[in-house]
C-alpha cells in the first residue's frame, strides 16, 4: 500500500471532510462531531442528504457491475471515501475475480482503513492511494504500478468533483487522467446538480465556503461537456437514480422530486 504509515497519520477533526460527511450519510461511524454538525445543517437545506449518498452508491454498484460485464478488468477509482461494503472492488470481483482495483483518496481517515479495500481475490489485485485528486502525474505513476495503461481501464470520479472549482482545474483533471487512459477505456462520472433547486445549491455552496470546503453543483450541460471527445453510453447523462434501473439495486426515495445528481458512463473511443 503506497502511502503514509497510517498509524502515523494525524486526522484534522477541526473541520469537517466530505468523505467523513458521506460516511455519516450513509450511516457509518468513521466520522466525527464536526462532520455530523455539517451534515445536519445540510439536512436542513435538503432531507433528502442519506438519499442522495444512497443513490450515488448504488449508482456506483449498477455501473462496475455493468463494465465489468462487458469485459473491463482494470478500475481507477479516485475519491474513494471510506470503505462501505460492498466496496468497488467486491462488485468487480464477483463477476471478474481477477479484476484489478486501484483506490485513491486524500484523506488520512480513507488510509487507516485502506486494509478493507486491500481484501483481493487471489487472482486480481488491489492497491491503494494517499493523494490528492487533484495530482493525476502522481496518481497516475502510481496506479501504473498496479495497472497495464496498455489495457481498457475504467477511471471512477464518484461525487468527486463538485468539490472541484473551475478554477482549480475540474475540467483539465478529467482531460489530464482520460489523456492517458488507452482505447476502450471508460469514465465514470457523478455529480451534484442545481438544476432543480438553484436557490438551496446556492445556500450550500456558500455553507461549504464557510467551512472552508468548496462545492460546485453543476447543470447536465457542464457534467455532459466533461465527457467530451468520449462516446457516452446509453442512457448519456441521466439523473443517477435512472442509469440502469434494470441491473438492480433502485434506491427507494419518499417524493416526487428527483434526487438532484446526474450520472454517466462514456467510453474513449
Amino acid at each position: 500500500m503506497t502511502g503514509r504509515d497510517p498509524l502515523a497519520i494525524e486526522i484534522d477533526t477541526s473541520k469537517p471532510h466530505p468523505a467523513r460527511m458521506y460516511d455519516w450519510f450513509l450511516g457509518g461511524k468513521d466520522n466525527y462531531p464536526v462532520d455530523e454538525q455539517m451534515a445536519r445543517q445540510l439536512l436542513k437545506l435538503d432531507a433528502r442528504g442519506r438519499d442522495m449518498a444512497r443513490v450515488n452508491r448504488a449508482f456506483m454498484h449498477r455501473a462496475t457491475r455493468w463494465l465489468a460485464d462487458r469485459g473491463v478488468r482494470q478500475f481507477l477509482d479516485i475519491g474513494t471515501g471510506i470503505p462501505t461494503e460492498p466496496n468497488l472492488h467486491q462488485i468487480a470481483q464477483r463477476t471478474a475475480p481477477d479484476a484489478r482495483v486501484v483506490y485513491c483518496d486524500n484523506d488520512p481517515i480513507v488510509l487507516a482503513h485502506a486494509a478493507a479495500l486491500l481484501r483481493s481475490t487471489p487472482e486480481g489485485a488491489t492497491e491503494y492511494i494517499q493523494a490528492d485528486a487533484r495530482k493525476p502525474e502522481t496518481i497516475l505513476a502510481e496506479a501504473g504500478q498496479v495497472l497495464d495503461f496498455g489495457q481498457p481501464i475504467a477511471l471512477s470520479l464518484l461525487a468527486l468533483l463538485h468539490f472541484i472549482d473551475d478554477e482549480d482545474g475540474a475540467a483539465e483533471l478529467v482531460g489530464k487522467l482520460v489523456g492517458q487512459l488507452p482505447s476502450g477505456s471508460y469514465l465514470v462520472l457523478s455529480h451534484t446538480t442545481g438544476d432543480f433547486d438553484p436557490e438551496g445549491a446556492a445556500r450550500a455552496r456558500a455553507l461549504y465556503k464557510e467551512r472552508g470546503m468548496t462545492l460546485r453543483p453543476r447543470s447536465r450541460a457542464e457534467l455532459v461537456a466533461l465527457f467530451d471527445g468520449l462516446e457516452l453510453v446509453e442512457p448519456g447523462v441521466s439523473l443517477s437514480a435512472d442509469w440502469h434501473p434494470e441491473l438492480g439495486e433502485v434506491i427507494d426515495v419518499p417524493g416526487d422530486e428527483p434526487i438532484p445528481g446526474y450520472a454517466g458512463v462514456a467510453r474513449k473511443p
